[in-house]
C-alpha cells in the first residue's frame, strides 16, 4: 500500500526564461523562452507528512535541467533535503520528489529520465519583506527572489486560476541574484524569470 502524504507550503522557482516562464500558461507544451530549461526550486514545508513521519518545518531544494518542452520529458533532476530531516523523512521526500509516491508529484516518474541523486544539505529560505533569500549548502545556491509589483505597488502581480500542476495561483517574480553550482552545472540565472507558488500537494 502506498503511503499517504501531504505537503503544504510555498515553492520558490527560478529558471533561465527571460521574462516569465511560458510553461505555466501552456502547461509545458510551449518550449521555454531559450528553448531549454535550467532551473532550481526550493520548497518551504509549513505542514506535511509521509505516512506517520512529520515533515513540518523542513526545506527541500531541487535541480531541474530540461532539454526542450517540459511535456516531452527527458528531464534531469536532483534533490537536496534539509540536513535537519530524519532518515525516515529523507526517504519519504525521495519517494515524493521521484514520483514514486504518486499524487501531485507522480508525473516526475514519467518526465525525469536522469536522476543525479539526493544530497543532505543546509537548505534555507528566509523572508526579507517580500524577498525570499534562498541558499543550498555552503556553495551550491545563493539566490534572492522577489515578486514583480502589480498596478498597485502594495499588491504583487499574480496569475490566478491556472491549471499549473504546482499550484493554481502563481506570483510572477524575478531573481535579482541566482547562482547555482553543482553536478557539473554552473548557472548564473540572475535577472531571470521566477515564480512564487503556494502549494498544497498530496498523494497517492
Amino acid at each position: 500500500m502506498a503511503e499517504n502524504w501531504k505537503i503544504n507550503g510555498e515553492l520558490v522557482l527560478n529558471c533561465n526564461c527571460n521574462v516569465f516562464c511560458p510553461c505555466v500558461i501552456s502547461l509545458g507544451k510551449h518550449a521555454p523562452s531559450e528553448g531549454y530549461c535550467h532551473g532550481w526550486g526550493a520548497i518551504a514545508i509549513t505542514e506535511g507528512h509521509f505516512g506517520d513521519e512529520r515533515l513540518d518545518g523542513l526545506n527541500v531544494g531541487i535541480l531541474l535541467d530540461i532539454p526542450g518542452k517540459m511535456a516531452n520529458g527527458n528531464w534531469t533532476a536532483a534533490l537536496y533535503v534539509d540536513e535537519r530531516a530524519s532518515d525516515a523523512a529523507l526517504a519519504g521526500l525521495e519517494q515524493i520528489f521521484s514520483g514514486q509516491a504518486g499524487g501531485t508529484t507522480g508525473l516526475f516518474s514519467m518526465l525525469v529520465s536522469t536522476y543525479l541523486g539526493t544530497k543532505r544539505a543546509p537548505v534555507t529560505i528566509e523572508h526579507d519583506g517580500k524577498t525570499r533569500h534562498v541558499t543550498i549548502g555552503p556553495k551550491i545556491l545563493q539566490a534572492s527572489v522577489a515578486p514583480v509589483p502589480g498596478a498597485s505597488k502594495d499588491d504583487d502581480l499574480v496569475i490566478t486560476n491556472t491549471q499549473y500542476w504546482m499550484g493554481p495561483d502563481v506570483t510572477v517574480a524575478n531573481a535579482s541574484k541566482a547562482k547555482f553550482r553543482d553536478f557539473g552545472r554552473v548557472w548564473d540565472l540572475s535577472g531571470k524569470s521566477a515564480e512564487i507558488v503556494p502549494i498544497a500537494w498530496s498523494g497517492p
